[in-house]
């Protein structure tokens, strides 16, 4: 309760600030995950500023709250998994991918008990995720590649965290969890690793997306804003420490430990330039970005979360990548 009275609170918030922002600004809100570190680099180094946007950063953890602000328009961009925003999208209301910001190798991924050795042992066993977030998007992935679906195994619906901490408890066979959770499930005395995501590379990576509204009428501030992330990329490979320090008192939470923080972010990658346009590719010769999305579409209107009919095509915006 109240986590929820919180997240409605930063919306009220942020239904406040909107209308005072004017032309050259954004409100970009996040929840608390290592690979949005860079955008703190790029408000506190002044790389924002420095292309021309006022880019105000605002931590909201709770997703449907989140995408409702994008949706609404009180909020212009959201970071989160390519899988999520097509859930949330409303009728009438495209949303645009703009930019790729991390891929996950290995911060998310499946700890279970030693005798479950592949991905098919799962079947008829205690699983647990959280269900609408990327580790059942991921779960299905995992599963459908195998020949299974989620009436194949027993699902144990809970967040992330608490699915660690059961698999931990000996609660269920197996956890769909990222970090901490998952190295403290694959370190407990009947656990191991299963797979992470750096066995699937591109299946879990976070974007930043905005509606197709906001990409026409504030263009121009969304391509700064992508300018500053490379910039702020390119600082976080040149100087680590300093790159860490400020990324880590920036998110905040349980990451606010620079040492944690770097330790985290092992399990991930920050996606420069270079590496935003071979994920996107072109309208022409489509990147990663159409299969993960794709695989996306199909595994949520499985389970009926899809309001809108939509194709990748008509969500991945290729015009900002090339600052």
């Amino acid at each position: 309760m109240l986590n929820k009275f919180f997240g409605i609170a930063l919306l009220g918030s942020a239904m406040l600030m909107t209308g005072s922002a004017g032309a050259g600004s954004l409100k970009l809100a996040h929840s608390t995950w290592v690979g949005y570190g860079p955008f703190y680099i790029a408000r506190d180094k002044g790389f924002f500023k420095d292309e021309g946007v006022d880019v105000e950063l605002v931590i909201m953890e709770d997703t449907p709250i989140k995408m409702g602000a994008l949706m609404a328009g009180q909020i212009d961009l959201v970071a989160s998994t390519v899988d999520e925003f097509p859930i949330y999208m409303k009728p009438g209301k495209m949303v645009h991918y703009v930019l790729a910001v991390d891929n996950s190798k290995g911060g998310d991924g499946v700890v279970a008990n030693k005798d479950i050795t592949s991905i098919k042992d799962l079947k008829g066993k205690k699983v647990a995720f959280e269900q609408g977030s990327v580790s059942q998007f991921f779960l299905n992935a995992l599963l459908k590649d195998n020949g299974m679906t989620e009436a194949d195994i027993e699902p144990v619906n809970m967040a992330a965290t608490d699915a660690g901490v059961a698999f931990a408890a000996k609660q269920v066979d197996a956890a769909v969890t990222w970090e901490p959770a998952l190295s403290q499930g694959a370190k407990s005395e009947h656990g191991h690793m299963l797979l992470t995501s750096a066995d699937k590379p591109g299946l879990i990576t976070d974007v930043v997306a905005t509606t197709a509204e906001t990409a026409v009428a504030k263009k121009d501030d969304i391509a700064a804003f992508v300018r500053a992330w490379y910039k702020a990329v390119d600082y976080s490979k040149n100087n680590p420490d300093d790159a860490n320090a400020i990324m880590a008192k920036g998110v905040g939470g349980w990451l606010e430990d620079p040492k944690v923080f770097a330790e985290t972010l092992s399990g991930i990658e920050y996606l420069d330039k270079a590496k935003n346009i071979e994920f996107f590719g072109t309208a022409a010769a489509p990147g990663q970005i159409e299969k993960t999305l794709g695989a996306a579409l199909d595994i949520w209107k499985s389970f009926g979360r899809i309001q809108v009919e939509v194709k990748p095509a008509d969500m991945i915006d290729y015009s900002f990548i090339n600052g």
